[in-house]
């Protein structure tokens, strides 16, 4: 079993990677001046069977004619399937939300989550600074342990990543009954903005 979700976990970060190169995701939006971060669990290599990727995007002067731009140049590719948008500029996010879905050569589909954040926004470099931290935090323990987690509770749960990140790194959580009980004591209004601390 570990070394089947170690395996499936490289598996499909390489699937992901392949998936962000044959979309054209970076060079879409560095046609229009922006830079492009990838946060979230490719990032962090915490992937495992859900088929998400996640990137926050800068631009600086921030446009909405180039947002859209950098999107439509993606929806050229014949496997972009489908993509939404947000204008939450004035929400608390401080941001316009993209989500596109794209089929990769296996016939699979993957949802690119693209979250583009003006000068100033309060979460700008913060998800960045997240998968930082994550990333020092991780021994191969906690990420089996991750992996574990992941792989056992179904997507009905509507648990997030950053849940099950912690209960592990900071609570010490190994197994879904003591992430269960870990997760009734700490509602998701305290976590989704949770870090590690910084390595002694």
């Amino acid at each position: 079993m570990i070394r089947d979700l170690l395996a499936i976990s490289a598996a499909n970060q390489q699937k992901a990677r392949a998936v962000i190169e044959d979309c054209g995701l970076f060079p879409a939006w560095e046609s229009v001046g922006a830079t492009v971060n990838l946060v979230g669990s490719v990032r962090t290599g915490l992937l495992l069977h859900r088929r998400d990727i996640d990137v926050h995007i800068y631009s600086d002067p921030f446009d909405i004619a180039a947002s859209f731009a950098a999107v439509a140049r993606m929806a050229e590719h014949p496997r972009l399937t489908r993509a939404t948008y947000a204008n939450l500029l004035q929400a608390d996010d401080t941001c316009l939300e993209w989500h596109a879905w794209f089929t990769d050569i296996q016939g699979e589909s993957w949802q690119i989550d693209m979250i583009h954040l003006p000068p100033g926004s309060r979460y700008a470099g913060y998800f960045e600074t997240v998968a930082e931290r994550i990333e020092r935090a991780l021994t191969p323990e906690t990420r089996l342990a991750i992996l574990r987690l992941k792989d056992v509770i179904p997507p009905e749960a509507g648990v997030i990543g950053i849940e099950i990140y912690r209960a592990v790194i900071e609570g010490g959580v190994r197994d879904a009954t003591d992430f269960a009980a870990w997760r009734e004591a700490h509602p998701r209004a305290e976590i989704v903005d949770w870090m590690p601390g910084e390595p002694a």
